[in-house]
């Protein structure tokens, strides 16, 4: 096996990692340390830099928790990024390297989520093989609800049915620079109505992040006699755009403003080049079943069901 240098994060290393996941294979803008960095007080940091002869050919975004390492929980999705021409029996070998490390600093168990193979059109699947050949076990799945915008859509014609009669009701789409009216006056209310849930990210925190990545992160609402009554945040990767936060008022939910909203940004960003929509997951509380409500209103737009993995690797045996 090769001979790899590898080290904990620090901020000194701040320049040398975003260079890194600017150039990377299998990375998005959700590994970049401005990103990262924005919940660093409710992480314990265990971010790792990977080096073959000095040279940087593998970072992994991560946090620890206890005697665990996690392909870090404050983000969506994780797993090794590498260097754009490395191959696949290197990785490997990277991986091995990587769960010695770990090992030689008391860590039990390693949680892995890899990125869903639909956001790189050259794939990112190599590590599943790699994890099954040590024992990694299957801890859960989340179903993904995906459009493929490079194939003719298949949105339900009781969908396009209300939408067409949705486009006579003077109903604007607006995107916005600002957070707070959607945040404050539809989400925020709407998830605590309806699930007593709050946002994941505070109305501060997008707002910081929107600064950070204002072409990644945009907010589209619709209006209706200049009243939010719906509205989509959306985060901007090459090839996929995601669907963060959905939501509509009552007033919205009347008109199935929503929809509406949704149907357009498909177009929108079918026109645009991109690849794929990804709507999020449909998995309920208990991890092992999902809401058929929002199962099905997903796939009447047009989703079929793209599935991400979290592995888990028992360091002990």
């Amino acid at each position: 096996m090769r001979e790899f240098n590898i080290k904990k994060y620090d901020q000194n290393d701040y320049n040398s990692w975003n260079d890194f996941v600017a150039k990377a294979k299998n990375a998005t803008f959700l590994f970049h340390r401005d990103f990262m960095e924005y919940h660093k007080d409710r992480f314990d940091d265990f971010s790792l830099l990977v080096f073959e002869n000095e040279k940087l050919k593998a970072i992994l975004p991560a946090n620890k928790k206890g005697n665990s390492v996690f392909s870090h929980q404050g983000l969506t999705y994780g797993g090794l990024v590498f260097s754009t021409k490395l191959k696949a029996e290197k990785a490997e070998e990277i991986l091995d390297a990587v769960l010695f490390f770990l090992k030689e600093n008391k860590v039990e168990t390693f949680h892995y989520k890899p990125i869903p193979s639909f956001y790189f059109l050259n794939g990112n699947q190599e590590m599943d093989f790699f994890l099954f050949k040590r024992n990694a076990v299957l801890e859960r799945k989340e179903m993904n609800l995906v459009v493929d915008l490079k194939s003719p859509l298949h949105i339900s014609k009781s969908k396009m049915k209300h939408f067409r009669r949705i486009e006579n009701l003077d109903l604007d789409i607006v995107e916005e620079q600002e957070f707070q009216p959607f945040w404050k006056n539809v989400l925020e209310p709407r998830l605590l109505e309806k699930f007593n849930a709050k946002p994941v990210h505070t109305c501060e925190e997008i707002t910081f992040l929107k600064q950070r990545f204002p072409e990644k992160i945009k907010q589209y609402s619709v209006c209706q006699n200049d009243e939010i009554i719906a509205g989509i945040t959306i985060f901007e990767t090459e090839n996929v755009v995601k669907s963060q936060y959905g939501a509509t008022s009552e007033k919205g939910e009347k008109v199935r403003a929503l929809d509406f909203l949704f149907i357009n940004l498909i177009h929108k960003y079918k026109r645009k080049g991109k690849h794929f929509f990804d709507m999020g997951i449909v998995n309920s509380v208990n991890e092992k079943d999902y809401n058929a409500g929002l199962l099905q209103q997903k796939e009447e737009l047009g989703c079929t069901v793209y599935n991400q993995d979290f592995y888990k690797i028992d360091l002990n045996k």
